[in-house]
């Protein structure tokens, strides 16, 4: 990578565990903190330099609004807005695809079993809090090409399990055997559901997945380096767990566990450095791996999306953390937010339907948040064809070429 932007930070006097941490990329060490506070704390300082001869400060200049609010967020909007009622909410290629054996219905994919492979579509269905919220227009074409991106550009780091990708929401994977364990690398402490680290924090949790973290941390503040913080594979609600339990427990042997933990870790260094040279702060995400027929440790699922992922504005960070505001976020965080303030997500048996203007305003984001990534345009369809007979098409072709 040509370009990347250092990050130096006043750490808290209490370091982390230094066993359970990972020590940064060199070229890229730790960033800094956020929640409204007493005046009399003194909060830990961060500063960004640029690591290159060339100007890029006009990348970390604009604030979240201007971003926001630009003209190619006109451009896009009314399309947007056109397709709320044309989401994929539901697929079901196993009745119209010839091949495809069987049918899982994730959060947000539906996977199928065509026998050597498996057929991944993305849906536009948007979870939290273990359930599912609204559906977002053109979200699952987002989330998989967002993921194709990372995955051609992090094979450095690790394997994938990608074979095509026939349609927008489409990918076709190898088989593997998938591990019971998520891969959640945190670099601050925040969060708003029921097992972010900001929530535990503050209920006086200060050894958490195997992590000891200090006294006298605040909400939105970087920790002193990237930890890991791994949850099993739950049907209805992940459930955090140490390394130890991991291995005591039989779902990993200590071998494929470092592996996997080592390949999380440095994929969310090189996620950190490339969110920072577009402007943006990659603040937490989560891995999914599985073991190749050859023994080879795959990433599988999705790669720093915003579904897994989330991301701050880097430029406004600082400031606004000094100030006791919340960053400005590009990612699913202000959805949750409104679920929260309006109804109890995990306990109500019926969710209030999410307001159209905010079904819009996330849909816009996650096309933000791709094009300033990749530095890509965002092709969304033309027309209002049928979403689910293109894919059905695109699908059964790809299958059969691999035959």
């Amino acid at each position: 990578m040509a370009q990347c932007i250092r990050t130096t930070v006043n750490p808290p006097k209490t370091p982390l565990n230094s066993s359970q941490t990972h020590n940064p990329n060199r070229l890229f060490p730790s960033i800094s903190s956020l929640e409204a506070k007493p005046k009399s704390i003194k909060y830990p300082k961060i500063s960004l330099s640029v690591m290159s001869s060339q100007n890029q400060s006009q990348q970390l200049n604009p604030s979240l609004d201007a971003l926001l609010n630009s003209g190619r967020k006109e451009e896009v909007f009314a399309t947007i807005k056109g397709s709320v009622h044309n989401c994929l909410s539901e697929t079901n290629l196993h009745l119209t695809v010839p091949g495809i054996e069987s049918k899982t219905r994730g959060k947000v994919r539906d996977i199928y079993d065509s026998g050597d492979y498996l057929v991944l579509v993305t849906t536009d269905r948007q979870s939290a809090f273990d359930r599912i919220l609204a559906s977002i227009p053109f979200k699952g074409q987002v989330l998989n090409e967002t993921s194709l991106w990372w995955f051609n550009r992090t094979q450095h780091i690790t394997p994938n399990a990608v074979v095509s990708v026939p349609d927008k929401n489409v990918t076709i994977a190898k088989k593997c055997s998938v591990f019971p364990v998520e891969f959640v690398v945190r670099g601050f402490v925040t969060g708003s559901t029921d097992t972010s680290l900001w929530t535990v924090y503050k209920n006086g949790v200060r050894n958490y997945c195997g992590n000891v973290l200090p006294n006298g941390l605040v909400k939105n503040q970087k920790l002193t380096a990237n930890i890991l913080t791994p949850t099993t594979k739950a049907e209805d609600h992940d459930v955090p767990v140490t390394p130890d339990e991991i291995i005591g427990r039989g779902l990993m042997t200590q071998a494929d566990f470092d592996e996997a933990r080592e390949k999380a870790l440095s994929l969310f260094e090189y996620g950190q450095c490339v969110a920072l040279e577009h402007g943006l702060i990659l603040v937490d995400t989560k891995y999914e791996f599985g073991k190749d027929s050859d023994g080879s440790i795959l990433l599988i699922d999705e790669v720093h999306t915003p579904d897994s992922s989330r991301y701050w504005i880097a430029n406004s960070y600082e400031e606004r953390f000094q100030n006791g505001l919340e960053p400005e976020n590009v990612d699913k965080e202000f959805l949750r937010l409104w679920f929260k303030d309006n109804c109890n997500p995990y306990e109500d048996e019926v969710l209030p339907d999410a307001p159209e203007e905010l079904v819009c305003e996330l849909a816009w984001r996650y096309i933000f948040l791709y094009e300033t990534i990749t530095k890509s345009r965002f092709e969304m369809p033309l027309t209002e064809e049928p979403i689910h007979d293109r894919i059905s098409q695109n699908v059964s072709s790809a299958l059969l070429s691999l035959q």
